[in-house]
């Protein structure tokens, strides 16, 4: 079974590996290539992977990590303070939240859905690709 390893700064990727949010934070797996390839992630303790990163493996083939859909809940306000104030309260709640122009996107979960519904907002349910801001502190990648 093939080991990646580490990220590539460079390379002409071969194949891609799709997995969900949970799965790109874990340093040790088994995943499969979407050519239907068994590989090993080794990476070290820590680094989560982003949509778009490189892995590379120890033969030097190059892969790129593809942020899988999965379950989520997206709201869309045209009020900048009513987005404010639902990501104040998911991040009170230390929930990952992925930012966008005008929306907000956690991971699906009806007691978040049944809190920003009481803030006057509709979180929409959807399959979608989930990329959190990463920490303020996370200058890893």
């Amino acid at each position: 079974m093939q080991r990646f390893t580490h990220l590539a700064e460079r390379g002409e990727p071969t194949g891609r590996l799709v997995l969900a949010f949970e799965r790109r934070r874990k340093a040790r797996q088994r995943a499969v290539l979407d050519s239907g390839e068994a590989v090993a992630l080794v990476l070290p303790r820590g680094l989560g992977l982003r949509d778009g990163d490189l892995l590379a493996a120890d033969d030097g083939r190059v892969v790129t990590v593809v942020a899988g859909p999965e379950a989520v809940s997206t709201v869309h306000a045209d009020d900048p303070k009513a987005l404010a104030r639902a990501a104040y309260h998911l991040g009170n709640r230390h929930v990952a939240v992925q930012v966008g122009d005008g929306w907000l996107r956690y991971l699906a979960d009806h007691v978040l859905d049944d809190m920003l519904r009481g803030l006057g907002l509709e979180p929409k349910s959807e399959q979608a690709p989930f990329e959190p801001e990463s920490g303020a502190y996370d200058h890893a990648h």
